[in-house]
């Protein structure tokens, strides 16, 4: 996504934060953060994190290490699902989105299962230091 390109980790954090902040408080909203709000209304998991008034949740590590699953890099994931199926990018992945929605009856559930084939397939594209094999990818999303 353009619009992340060159932003800290902070920063971009700080857009979850803020974007939830306005939903809540029905403050006007962009675009983008309206996307952000409703893939955090998904998650009241979330909710106290984004809401507290803590400086350390912008630049905490959350690490598998310690038991930890990054609730940022997640909500991350989900707009990216919903770009991909917006735009048929890689092609073919709307298909599967459709079919996996029609199986599961849950728009949110099927997200969930094709967040688990982007982040293995980002994660072996950055082991490999290359860009993410689509075909592999597709395949992957297929077998759900």
């Amino acid at each position: 996504m353009p619009v992340f390109h060159d932003q800290g980790r902070a920063s971009l954090r700080r857009m979850y934060v803020e974007a939830w902040r306005k939903r809540r408080e029905s403050l006007p909203i962009e675009p983008l953060e309206d996307q952000i709000a409703q893939v955090v209304e998904l998650h009241p998991e979330f909710h106290a994190m984004l809401e507290a008034t803590d400086p350390d949740v912008l630049e905490r590590d959350f690490t598998p290490a310690a038991g930890q699953s990054n609730p940022f890099l997640h909500l991350c994931l989900h707009l990216a699902i919903r770009e991909q199926v917006g735009t048929d990018r890689p092609a073919g992945v709307r298909a599967v989105h459709g079919a996996l929605v029609r199986r599961l009856g849950d728009v949110h559930a099927a997200e969930h299962r094709m967040i688990e084939c982007l982040g293995t397939a980002l994660w072996q594209a950055q082991q490999a230091g290359r860009p993410p094999d689509d075909v592999a990818y597709l395949e992957s999303l297929r077998k759900l």
